[in-house]
């Protein structure tokens, strides 16, 4: 049976009949989609099928389809239409290079600038990827961990730095996704919001950098066995 998508907001928010929010509200389902892997690369998206399935109009769409293209989730080809965009080992090499210089000096300003209420938020999501991983919920662990490294970046107080991420967040969503091995991912995390909590930043850096690398670590690991089944 085919999963449904809704669009509709949570209690609250604009609703979907409003139209100067309803793209952002496909371009959100669309891109939880293109992260669980409903989605994958290369594969077309086409409006005529995609508004038919969320219920909208086609100029939604094709709005939400612009942002994630903005974003590198979607890339346009001619005769071919907006298409997944397949992510190579170079863009990804790439993208950890970035995430290593923004989550470093992130760490680093949070220890410095993150409220009580940050520091909880941070607390909060590490449990709730604890809680998700007991229940063998991948997606879940995702998300929570998503949510962690968002909270984070937030917790540093820094609109220039908020700004550069912003462009890159979808794809370091879709990195923190890959990785399917939860453990190390977690202990890391209570480790970096010791070190926040502690108020050095320069400790608080030095867990960043290590996090990173075992994120990569763990990917280049993860792919490697995928090229190994497929072989």
């Amino acid at each position: 049976m085919r999963q449904e998508h809704s669009t509709a907001a949570p209690s609250g928010a604009a609703t979907p009949d409003d139209a100067s929010t309803r793209h952002h509200q496909v371009a959100a389902v669309l891109r939880e989609r293109i992260l669980q892997g409903d989605f994958v690369p290369g594969q077309r998206l086409v409006e005529r099928t995609l508004a038919a399935e969320l219920g909208v109009s086609r100029i939604p769409v094709r709005d939400a389809l612009n942002i994630l293209r903005g974003e590198g989730f979607v890339s346009a080809f001619p005769n071919r239409g907006m298409v997944v965009t397949p992510l190579t080992q170079q863009d990804v090499e790439e993208l950890f290079e970035v995430r290593t210089a923004l989550e470093v000096l992130a760490a680093r300003r949070a220890t410095e600038r993150a409220t009580p209420e940050e520091l909880n938020g941070l607390a909060r999501a590490i449990a709730d990827s604890e809680d998700a991983a007991a229940r063998s919920d991948a997606q879940a662990v995702g998300r929570c961990n998503q949510s962690f490294h968002d909270l984070l970046t937030a917790s540093a107080h820094n609109s220039l730095l908020t700004s550069l991420m912003e462009p890159l967040e979808g794809r370091l969503h879709w990195l923190l996704r890959q990785n399917d091995d939860p453990q190390p991912l977690h202990t890391e995390h209570v480790a970096l919001l010791e070190a926040i909590r502690s108020g050095d930043p320069d400790l608080a850096a030095e867990r960043a950098l290590a996090h990173v690398r075992t994120s990569r670590r763990i990917w280049l690991e993860t792919e490697a066995r995928k090229s190994v089944a497929q072989a």
